[in-house]
């Protein structure tokens, strides 16, 4: 892997150069040593800020993987185990159907509440309070364990519950206390990012042509069953104060270089610091739920928290890649089987991950020829 810094390097910089995209980051761990950190194009358009390392970007579901991640830390340290249902730490969670519910089944995106109110409004995304009461008592589309179907928005805020149950804090606290500053990315990595460093952010732009696309799709779309339309994951969205600073662990603002240490920290020791044992990482790898998800109609599967296989691959063929990839196209994952780790944060909105893929072949094949 000698000079895969510089095939990424250039990768990325045709990437913004062709016009496709506006600014990236690009980090890759093997067996706990970073052995790439590349960085092009702009960090704000409005500015002309430049992209660095250290540049958080709001990569969306990207930030499921570090919600994962404090689960497992919080399962290794005893506070709860992946069957322990959900009521033993959330009694509220316990209605219509959901008594059976396990922290697994959460995990797995198997618990069968999906969806979220047709009315929230992005305030309402920022008050922890009220989103926990309406996923509470909701009723489950199936009986949990199973169906399976992406929980957009409310995957982060039962697990994030469970978390604050278990521990007494907001699970914004217990991501820096646990994860990042054992790690030494505390400023670079959050659910809800300090009003301080707010100026630190990249900014998001949409790609040309999606705010028409976006207005086409009806609203009885499957889509809108994530999360209705006036919370959809857009550049506009996503840079609002309130957005950015709030508590929404269904997605992260974060450095590549943040994302990819922290999964490093999930197969290896990273400056002595590893999040889970082999055997628990074991456990992790071989807890998957596969299936037809019930919203999009498309074939899934997920390991505990994490989705199996990289960026636009067949999880069978890649049944050892965990990894979260993020509305507008960054991706973050680890190989357990090779113990490289990547991340790919950027800030124009794509449609798909086409620079995800071509900074997976980059890795595989320097992986390969190794």
């Amino acid at each position: 892997m000698d000079d895969i810094q510089t095939q990424i390097q250039e990768a990325i910089d045709e990437l913004v150069e062709s016009g496709a995209e506006r600014g990236l980051q690009v980090t890759v761990f093997r067996n706990g040593e970073q052995v790439v950190d590349a960085v092009a194009g702009i960090a704000d358009h409005e500015t002309g800020r430049l992209v660095e390392s250290g540049t958080p970007f709001y990569c969306y579901s990207v930030g499921k993987g570090a919600t994962s991640t404090v689960a497992h830390v919080l399962v290794e340290r005893g506070l709860f185990g992946y069957d322990t249902p959900v009521v033993d730490v959330w009694p509220e969670f316990g209605v219509h159907g959901k008594e059976a519910a396990t922290v697994r089944h959460v995990l797995t995106h198997t618990v069968g509440v999906p969806g979220i109110p047709d009315d929230t409004t992005p305030e309402d995304l920022c008050d922890w309070d009220k989103m926990c009461a309406a996923i509470a008592d909701a009723e489950p589309w199936w009986e949990p364990g199973t169906k399976i179907a992406y929980h957009a928005y409310p995957f982060g805020y039962i697990v994030g519950e469970i978390v604050r149950r278990a521990t007494g804090k907001p699970i914004s606290q217990v991501l820096r206390e646990e994860v990042a500053e054992p790690l030494g990315i505390a400023d670079e990595i959050y659910f809800g990012v300090p009003e301080s460093e707010l100026g630190r952010l990249a900014r998001l732009e949409d790609m040309e042509g999606s705010a028409e696309m976006l207005a086409s799709i009806p609203d009885d779309s499957p889509f809108f069953k994530l999360g209705p339309r006036q919370v959809t994951p857009t550049a506009e969205f996503g840079n609002r104060p309130d957005i950015l600073m709030a508590d929404i662990p269904a997605g992260g603002k974060m450095s590549a270089r943040a994302v990819a240490r922290m999964y490093a920290a999930l197969v290896d020791e990273v400056d002595g610091v590893r999040f889970v044992s082999p055997e628990r990482l074991r456990e992790i790898s071989a807890g998957t739920f596969s299936g037809v998800d019930e919203i999009m109609g498309f074939p899934t599967a997920w390991a505990l928290g994490y989705s199996v296989g990289g960026p636009g691959a067949d999880p069978q063929e890649s049944k050892s890649v965990l990894g979260v990839g993020g509305v507008g196209g960054s991706f973050a994952c680890v190989d357990t089987a090779t113990g490289v780790s990547w991340a790919l944060t950027k800030n124009r909105l794509t449609a798909g991950f086409e620079s995800a893929e071509q900074i997976s072949e980059i890795v595989t094949k320097a992986v390969e020829e190794d």
